[in-house]
């Protein structure tokens, strides 16, 4: 059963673990990814389907090439060959899951890979950033009837209207979008994340955060305002270089990441104004009211003879200008709280 909705529904935060080209062209990295996200404290392990052929065509001319940034030089053909998953080793890596106790997820990048998954017994779909405006896709994948965890990476608010509406069309409505910011890594002020409660408001469904920055602090602010869906690429080592080593957390790092979002979760709950337990017992070094002279039945109450004090033992200072000028019911020693039944 994919937990999604189980953590979210429960107030939870849903922590997805992108091995995307991070395996390095090793099953054996592969699997040991699997067991390292589950270690950290991730609910699901994502990979990603899609062969170059199913992304691109094999050319040579400028259109195809990159030009600056992460994969300056590269033929979109060669990157894709290079840093994809084999679809050959997607049942054995599904099967890790299952062993460990994680939830499997992939994108999917045309229908081929749709159908293939759902061979495969995919219980979810991603849909990545640089898809959103395929809404044949978008509309395919949905048709399943299984939750779509769509990125919003490069998205106007029609575009990602456009792919909820995709996803409705077909009877869908188990959605669940991604805040993105499609830079790696991603400098926060590009990062835009007052986007997240606002998603949430104009499209009424669970927001959640694909994370391309370094470190922690984006992914807990994102749960501070309300992201319910964290994904973040992880990797054994920097060292192993891939297409994404360079934006990827090491399983150590991503530990501290899973702690610190479930931390962040704790932090922000509220409203709540009732006390904890530990605050009542410190309440006794509040400051009250206590007579700082001795004062004797029917002595006027002064400035000089109460005050405002710690310890928390009297009435609330908010009482002192009622009692200043007025007799004393009875007689206090200096160091004695002033009770209800002075007032």
């Amino acid at each position: 059963m994919f937990g999604l909705y189980d953590k979210i529904n429960n107030g939870g935060v849903y922590v997805i673990a992108e091995m995307s080209a991070n395996h390095g062209g090793s099953l054996e990295n592969a699997l040991q990814i699997v067991k390292g996200a589950k270690e950290a404290g991730a609910d699901c392990l994502k990979i990603q389907t899609y062969t170059a052929d199913t992304l691109t065509i094999d050319c040579d001319n400028e259109w195809f090439k990159i030009k600056g940034g992460l994969w300056d030089g590269y033929k979109l053909y060669d990157l894709y060959k290079e840093a994809n998953t084999p679809w050959e080793w997607h049942k054995a890596i599904k099967d890790e899951c299952d062993r460990v106790g994680i939830d499997f997820l992939s994108t999917p990048f045309d229908k081929t890979a749709v159908d293939f998954l759902e061979d495969l017994g995919e219980e979810a779909y991603k849909i990545a950033s640089f898809e959103l405006p395929d809404i044949p896709l978008i509309e395919y994948a949905a048709s399943k009837q299984k939750p779509m965890i769509i990125s919003c990476g490069m998205g106007s608010v029609s575009d990602i209207q456009d792919a909820v509406d995709a996803c409705k069309r077909v009877g869908n409505d188990r959605i669940v979008l991604l805040k993105c910011c499609s830079e790696y890594p991603a400098p926060w002020p590009d990062m835009h994340f007052g986007n997240i409660p606002d998603m949430k408001a104009r499209f009424n469904v669970p927001i959640g955060l694909s994370d391309h920055s370094e470190g922690t602090l984006a992914s807990v602010v994102g749960v501070t305002l309300g992201a319910v869906v964290v994904e973040k690429h992880i990797c054994i080592s920097r060292d192993i270089e891939t297409a994404d080593s360079k934006f990827s957390m090491e399983l150590p790092e991503f530990a501290k990441l899973v702690s610190d979002i479930r931390n962040a979760k704790l932090i922000a709950q509220g409203p709540e104004y009732e006390l904890t337990e530990k605050e009542k017992s410190s309440t006794i070094f509040r400051r009250s009211l206590f007579a700082v002279a001795d004062i004797k039945e029917g002595e006027l109450f002064t400035a000089d003879n109460i005050r405002s004090i710690r310890p928390g033992f009297g009435i609330a200072p908010k009482h002192l200008k009622e009692l200043i000028g007025k007799p004393a019911k009875r007689s206090l020693k200096r160091g004695e709280p002033i009770t209800e039944d002075l007032l």
